[in-house]
């Protein structure tokens, strides 16, 4: 198997990378699934249309692990652990609107006694009308040098 993902000491201070998708019906219907949170706002039509919100929305959690995903992908192979993940949500995601999540590495912790390092991370998740629907902020451990990792 190759990864690609990137190591501690492929990654600098500033550097970013993003992804992007375009949330469907299907996302928030298997959401309320996924957490058993059937509140009316993510599955009741009739509900919302006498909330501010107008329609059905996505679960919170989802729109944070929407944001997570490209974490994971980015460090492929190289992650250790996805040590911290705190998220604030800034505007309702809707079926329909496509989020582009843009993640830039703000700190690097190095751990030379694990032959691994931290990287801290800050993202921003933003519509299609550019408007912010979330923010995180995340830790990730991951190893020293690609060529550290080893496969069972």
């Amino acid at each position: 198997m190759q990864y690609s993902g990137k190591s501690f000491s492929e990654i600098e201070v500033d550097n970013f990378f993003e992804s992007q998708l375009t949330v469907t019906e299907s996302h928030i219907v298997m959401g309320a699934g996924l957490f058993g949170d059937f509140n009316p706002l993510h599955v009741s039509d009739l509900y919302c249309k006498n909330t501010r919100f107008g329609k059905r929305i996505l679960h919170g959690p989802l729109t944070s692990a929407l944001m997570s995903a490209p974490v994971g992908m980015y460090f492929a192979g190289t992650a250790i652990a996805y040590l911290e993940h705190n998220c604030q949500f800034k505007s309702p995601v809707y079926a329909g609107d496509t989020l582009t999540t843009r993640w830039t590495i703000t700190g690097k912790i190095p751990k030379p006694k694990i032959n691994a390092g931290i990287a801290l991370l800050s993202g921003t998740c933003t519509n299609q009308d550019d408007i912010t629907v979330a923010l995180a902020e995340g830790k990730i451990m991951l190893v020293e040098s690609a060529k550290s990792v080893q496969f069972l």
